[in-house]
């Protein structure tokens, strides 16, 4: 070990010029270790802060790790495996919780309290004695100038008695404090040593128990623990790596896609529709009055469930009921200066809401989809299968007439009756009724009308004699007087879906076909509008009336409906026949198609009994006239 400086207790008396310049050397060693002991203990102060706050930090994280399993996270609970690791985990961690606290309980006795002490004893000590000697020695060179002011002639001798034992006693005083200050200065040259290896030393003990104690808790069995953790963690990562590469994959397949994907209506020209939707969902527009004449439209997530239309607002948890679409109608419509509307109207008749959807497929689809909907489809145990089978007409309408396989005409209640009492002395067996041709009963290329628009010669006949003829339509409220006094009275809801000219009304085949090329025609010039109207069977006429207006839009006699009947397997649809005069002297014959809400055999036994209420009046008129 190196010698050490000291100053020299002999000189302390003299307090020579080189024993204050040496003193200052000392002194100035002094201040730099009280700064550096200072910013020491600051660090080590740091350390233990450290320290301590591991201690708490751990604890925190052992309580967070057992919170795991009482989380209630939304796509489930964790899975048994992950908790059991993290409850164990948490034990590790408690028991290093114990290790920190010793840690830190050492690091505050050996290391941060010696430097205290070093620093508020050695040095603080130093300090006062610095300032005790400076004291002192003001106090002799006070003594010693007062000493030297003594006058040479008549000294008083009591005077300098006095001077003299003053300057002994602060010389004596100056002596014994500087004694003190010189032996201090020189221990600390010793003491500061000890003051930095001493903590340091207890630092280093402090991190050794605390690592040997770690690696006795860290046995075999915590290795096996923390490998079979690692296998798993790795396990995990291959997972994502792979479904990483897959989503990378699609991404870049869904990127690759065409223009046309993110082109709202890109194909209006000849969009590929499936009218067999039993289910649909999108984005669409819903108008909203918001005054007499002005509206609002609101984009919303639509979605079918069921034979409800639900509605869910962008942020919502879930979708809340807008319409019910069981026997309700739907069709497209003119609104404003937008494209693709459509209403849906309720059983009763009512209007409904009126949506838009973005595109000529999106909205052809949305009508279809709700149109299947409506027919109760969704019930069925093989919807999709019921969906492609009611639209089979409408399929068919590509192929040639000749290649449909006729259909055998079963009885059905629909049936004329003044037409079942002429057949029943001459009964034919079903396997030699002969069936005729398409060519038989509609000529090719017969015009359909898609709306109610009677011949002229019906008009005038409804509108002939003194009534008031309103231009535009509408009728008076007395023009049908009879209804009043009809022993019946049957209203159904119905929409028109066309009419055309036949040449038969021998047979219900007519109207089967008719039925069958109205479809046809519809799906091939993709009309889905419909005139909805309530169809008014009474026991001496058919009325077509307005639901909104109550505008009688036409009207039938029953004696001039010659057939009718419903669909075989569409029970929805029906129509009959009309034998109407025409101008010429002759007769014209015309079927008309309609969808009902209810089904079809329901209008087909209104009218029926409207024609036996009519007979039953004929022959009650004949006893009377007799």
């Amino acid at each position: 070990m190196p010698a050490v400086d000291k100053l020299l207790l002999e000189e302390a008396l003299q307090d020579s010029p080189q024993t204050r310049s040496l003193l200052s050397v000392f002194e100035e060693d002094a201040g730099t270790l009280t700064e550096y002991t200072n910013q020491l203990l600051q660090a080590m102060q740091r350390v233990y802060g450290a320290q301590n706050e591991m201690c708490l930090a751990t604890h925190q994280l052992s309580k967070q790790l057992l919170a795991y399993e009482k989380q209630n996270f939304a796509l489930g609970k964790g899975d048994e495996e992950v908790i059991s690791t993290l409850h164990y985990f948490s034990k590790v961690v408690d028991e290093l919780n114990v290790l920190h606290t010793e840690l830190a309980k050492q690091l505050a006795d050996t290391m941060v309290l010696p430097i205290i002490q070093f620093r508020e004893k050695d040095l603080t000590e130093v300090s006062t004695l610095k300032d005790l000697f400076g004291l002192a020695s003001s106090e002799h060179d006070f003594s010693m100038a007062k000493y030297s002011r003594l006058p040479k002639k008549k000294e008083n001798e009591k005077v300098k008695t006095e001077v003299v034992k003053e300057v002994a006693a602060a010389r004596r005083k100056q002596h014994l404090s500087s004694l003190q200050y010189y032996c201090a200065l020189n221990a600390l040259q010793y003491r500061k040593r000890v003051a930095m290896m001493e903590p340091l030393l207890g630092f280093a003990h402090g991190q050794i128990n605390f690592f040997k104690k770690g690696a006795e808790m860290f046995s075999q069995s915590m290795d096996s623990f923390l490998t079979s953790v690692a296998d798993m963690v790795q396990s995990i990562q291959v997972e994502l790596e792979a479904e990483a590469e897959k989503m990378r994959a699609s991404q870049q397949e869904l990127l690759s896609l065409d223009d046309s994907v993110y082109t709202p209506d890109f194909d209006v020209a000849t969009p590929q529709i499936n009218r067999n939707l039993i289910q649909k969902a999108g984005y669409l527009n819903l108008r909203n009055k918001t005054g007499l004449v002005t509206t609002t439209w609101e984009r919303l997530y639509f979605f079918t469930q069921g034979g409800n239309l639900m509605c869910q607002p962008r942020g919502a948890v879930a979708g809340g009921l807008i319409q019910d679409l069981d026997n309700c109608s739907v069709m497209a419509v003119d609104c404003e200066d937008r494209r693709y509307c459509f209403q849906i109207t309720t059983p009763n008749g009512k209007a409904g809401i009126i949506l838009q959807a973005e595109s000529r497929k999106e909205n052809e689809e949305w009508i279809c989809a709700i149109n299947n909907i409506s027919r109760q489809i969704y019930l069925t145990d093989n919807p999709e299968a019921v969906a492609i089978k009611l639209n089979q007409t409408a399929l068919q309408a590509v192929t040639p007439i000749t290649s449909f396989a006729k259909k055998q005409e079963s009885p059905c209640p629909s049936q004329n009756l003044k037409n079942s009492e002429m057949e029943n002395d001459k009964i034919v067996p079903k396997a030699t009724v002969v069936i005729p041709e398409a060519e038989q009963l509609i000529a090719p290329g017969t015009p359909i009308q898609f709306d109610i628009v009677l011949p002229a010669t019906e008009f005038l006949d409804q509108n002939r004699g003194s009534r008031r003829i309103n231009p535009f339509g509408e009728t008076e409220d007395e023009k049908f007087p009879e209804a009043e006094d009809s022993l019946l009275q049957q209203m159904f809801i119905v929409r028109f879906l066309g009419s055309m000219a036949v040449k038969t009304d021998n047979t219900t085949e007519v109207i089967y076909e008719a039925m069958r090329q109205v479809l046809a025609a519809r799906a091939i010039h993709n009309i889905f509008r419909t005139t909805e109207s309530h169809l008014m069977v009474t026991s001496q006429t058919l009325r077509l009336i307005d639901p909104q207006t109550q505008v009688t839009r036409a009207n039938f006699e029953l004696t001039s409906v010659t057939q009718f009947a419903a669909h075989q397997e569409n029970k929805r649809l029906v129509g009959f026949v009309v034998r109407m005069p025409e101008s010429t002297g002759g007769e014209s014959l015309s079927s008309y198609v309609f969808e009902s809400n209810s089904e079809g055999e329901k209008i087909c036994y209104a009218i029926n009994l409207g024609k036996e209420i009519i007979e039953v009046q004929k022959a009650h008129h004949l006893v009377s006239e007799c």
